[in-house]
């Protein structure tokens, strides 16, 4: 049991914050006490804490949910710079939906460590972009010695790619152009569909079952609209392309990157498709990226599309989050909707939002603690706090 007590707490469903003590029980947020402002929220555990329960003083302190980053390639792309360390693509095969994240998450590498410092306490992982299709994307906490135990949830969308990636990595191997991208991805969900057209058709009959192929079994899920596409699609013709294929095939889709986005803003909130703006920092180191801008999530957010901002880690390092947050406010965001962009949204993004993102009873008991507003770069991380554990003191 942990309580923690006197914390300003963000929930990131009430734009104000509120001093509240914060119960907690088997990993569970159980009771949320507010002192004022704000209506208690009580399920009458409070009296069935005693003496045992840790207890963390927050008075003076905020209290956050844990942060989750909706895209990066934690623990596949890792700290240490080599061959060896990065398993985040296979670059022998242009379509490979088959991988997956859990297979190349490494717990024990130093990036793991240095997020649930800085407060991320959950995050979309899964394979790069060199691919058409790069394999299933995962959500897992970061704390843990074994992925299997770390997972919140294992798949959580399929990975796909548009525009310089696949081009660059496969121009010399049958991928020349935007198009051939399109058709290649277009194709695979086509088999895919025809495929499970033969799979039901044959009934409990085996004889009359085609041939196992690994890959259209990895993208049934998709074309069974159980799963989405994860579009990586920075310039604005990739991401409508993007949306073409989805509405084609009548699968979902959520897009990454969204570069361009500020561009056609009004166009992505009536299409309604959650978008994951980043990683904003740094140079324009391809053509697509020339309108990279932390004034995009704000001018999406404001467009009225449900905004995510990611670190697409280790292009930002993963403990840096709440840095980019602070960077889209003082590009012109507002700061609640920026809070959200770490915790509630990017948690719908993932569908995991039943249990983490937000500060509500009944949630997976994750908490980032800071000093002052953790989107501030002066401000410091005290606790981090990942399924009522503390994992993280500064």
């Amino acid at each position: 049991m942990l309580i923690i007590k006197n914390g300003l707490v963000h929930d990131a469903v009430n734009r104000e914050p509120y001093i509240a003590d914060i119960f907690v029980k088997d990993g569970k947020i159980a009771e949320i006490k507010a002192k004022g402002g704000i209506e208690e929220t009580a399920v009458n555990t409070a009296a069935a804490f005693n003496d045992e329960a840790e207890v963390i003083d927050a008075a003076g302190l905020n209290v956050y949910p844990g942060l989750v980053d909706a895209h990066s390639h934690l623990g596949l792309d890792g700290y240490a710079i080599g061959f060896e360390s990065q398993d985040y693509n296979e670059m022998n095969d242009i379509v490979t939906p088959q991988l997956r994240a859990i297979d190349g998450f490494y717990p024990q590498d130093e990036t793991v460590k240095l997020a649930r410092e800085g407060g991320v306490t959950c995050v979309g992982t899964g394979s790069g972009s060199s691919n058409v299709l790069g394999g299933m994307f995962m959500a897992v906490k970061t704390y843990g010695h074994r992925v299997d135990d770390m997972v919140v949830k294992f798949p959580v969308a399929m990975k796909c790619a548009f525009g310089e990636n696949p081009k660059r990595c496969y121009k010399d191997k049958g991928n020349y152009s935007r198009m051939t991208t399109a058709f290649r991805l277009r194709d695979m969900l086509r088999r895919a569909v025809e495929y499970d057209i033969k799979l039901q058709g044959a009934a409990e009959d085996d004889s009359k079952l085609p041939p196992y192929d690994a890959k259209l079994e990895a993208l049934l899920p998709v074309v069974r609209g159980e799963l989405p596409l994860k579009a990586h699609a920075h310039r604005a013709d990739d991401i409508f392309t993007a949306i073409r294929i989805a509405k084609e095939f009548g699968v979902g889709l959520t897009i990454e990157h969204c570069t361009d986005g500020a561009l056609i803003a009004d166009d992505l909130a009536k299409e309604g498709f959650p978008v994951a703006v980043g990683p904003s920092f740094g140079h324009a180191t391809k053509y697509e990226l020339r309108n990279k801008s932390f004034t995009t999530p704000g001018i999406l957010a404001k467009a009225g599309c449900q905004v995510s901002i990611i670190t697409d880690a280790p292009v930002i390092p993963q403990q840096y989050l709440s840095l980019c947050a602070g960077l889209a406010v003082k590009s012109g965001m507002d700061e609640f909707a920026a809070l959200q962009a770490i915790t509630i949204n990017p948690a719908k993004h993932l569908t995991i939002d039943k249990r983490v993102g937000s500060i509500e009873v009944g949630k997976d008991a994750d908490f980032a603690i800071s000093d002052g507003n953790i989107m501030n770069s002066e401000s410091i991380v005290k606790y981090t706090v990942i399924d009522g554990k503390i994992v993280f003191n500064a």
